[in-house]
């Protein structure tokens, strides 16, 4: 049986991240195995994680709290790949980036209709 948050694009797009983190951070240097790596697969983690715990809340209210939650690991996630990128550890034209930008376009989105639906 498939559950409401698995219908939704933005989980969908969000669990495609999390496995493109897992695969950015696996060619790491050793030294960021518990450090930044672990930090991103965390953040990574974070965002479906949230999308489906505010998905089965019951209220629209707590949903949008729980995006925003999403949406905000969204953000230390694209920070955390910046930073990456700065330490030469992935290319500037990493999927991952690719992958945030998608997110951060629907997320808003839904934050915003689940506002009108609470008024």
């Amino acid at each position: 049986m498939q559950r409401a948050h698995e219908r939704l694009t933005v989980w969908q797009d969000a669990m495609d991240l999390v496995e493109t983190i897992y695969l950015l951070t696996q060619s790491f240097p050793k030294h960021e195995q518990f450090t930044l790596s672990a930090q991103m697969r965390r953040a990574a983690i974070s965002i479906p994680s949230n999308i489906a715990e505010g998905a089965s809340r019951g209220s629209d209210k707590e949903f949008v709290r729980f995006l925003q939650i999403a949406r905000a690991s969204l953000s230390e996630l694209e920070t955390q790949l910046k930073i990456a990128i700065r330490l030469s550890y992935i290319e500037q034209n990493n999927t991952a980036l690719q992958d945030c930008n998608t997110a951060f376009a629907k997320l808003p989105g839904l934050i915003n209709k689940l506002n009108q639906q609470i008024v």
